[in-house]
């Protein structure tokens, strides 16, 4: 999977945007002014997403190929290989995971969480059609 994948799986979720904070190589993307995924424009073998801090040490248990994330909490973020075993559907489960607990936990206020939420909610079910 590349990150060129990766790239459109996330701007075509809702009120997703991608931003370059850093440098011109690390590329976060954000709902709600709020991260949800990372990734390395350079070092292109990973998707750096957020998780539930007791499904994320379970899913570095069930695979190799996820790894507490480099440079940020290893609590509440995992790296995810690009390059591995990891069938597409899990990485971009992963991604969406994280797009959902972000808007859970981290989008204030709360009516515009709540617009989010709709507006993914919609999104999701276009996706099941």
């Amino acid at each position: 999977m590349s990150i060129e994948e990766i790239r459109n799986y996330c701007l075509a979720l809702p009120y997703a945007e991608e931003t370059m904070p850093f440098d011109d190589t690390t590329i976060v993307y954000k709902v709600g002014g709020r991260w949800f995924a990372v990734v390395d424009i350079e070092d292109n073998r990973h998707v750096v997403v957020k998780a539930d801090p007791d499904l994320a040490i379970e899913l570095r248990d069930l695979h190799p190929e996820v790894t507490a994330a480099w440079h940020f909490n290893k609590r509440h973020w995992n790296a995810v290989r690009l390059d591995g075993d990891l069938a597409e559907s899990f990485i971009y489960e992963q991604v969406l995971n994280s797009y959902l607990l972000v808007i859970r936990k981290n989008v204030t206020p709360k009516a515009y969480r709540l617009e989010i939420e709709a507006a993914a909610r919609n999104y999701l079910e276009s996706q099941t059609r």
